[in-house]
């Protein structure tokens, strides 16, 4: 019973395999589109947040970003960590062996969201949007940045 036991919870807290998806459409800077056993199932990246769409121009330019790492039938591998509240996969997507959410942080087109990073690496996440900040990159160009979560809050 123990090892049965032991087995359920373990299931239930490693991350599924990373499996092999064709991209069907790319929505904004953090969701994507795959064709999962015939299905089209919406994907969100998973440990980061991108500008929304009306926080110009960041948000335009970070969507545009993901459709270059990830472009319409091209196949993606996801780390699925869970789904959320809406249905999607929340997951690590990976292009040709690269970690895509973690090259959005890395170029300063998303940044890392921190009450959803478990599951994920913070010794990568983390220093890598400290250096998209003292860069300057995309996001971070910004004197005074609203955070995604907090535009959203105030709906804008």
């Amino acid at each position: 019973m123990k090892v049965w036991l032991g087995v359920l919870l373990l299931a239930l807290v490693v991350p599924a395999p990373a499996i092999a998806q064709t991209v069907t459409r790319v929505s904004d800077g953090d969701t994507i589109r795959v064709l999962l056993n015939g299905k089209e199932e919406r994907v969100r990246l998973a440990c980061i947040d991108a500008p929304e769409m009306r926080q110009t121009p960041f948000g335009v330019a970070s969507r545009d970003r993901l459709r270059q790492l990830t472009p319409v039938g091209s196949t993606v591998r996801l780390r699925t960590l869970t789904r959320d509240r809406y249905g999607r996969i929340v997951a690590e997507v990976f292009h040709q062996g690269k970690n895509v959410n973690l090259q959005l942080v890395r170029e300063g087109q998303a940044v890392v969201y921190r009450q959803y990073l478990q599951g994920c690496d913070r010794n990568a996440y983390l220093p890598a949007e400290l250096e998209a900040k003292q860069r300057r990159s995309g996001f971070w160009q910004q004197e005074e940045p609203m955070m995604p979560w907090d535009f959203r809050r105030a709906g804008s």
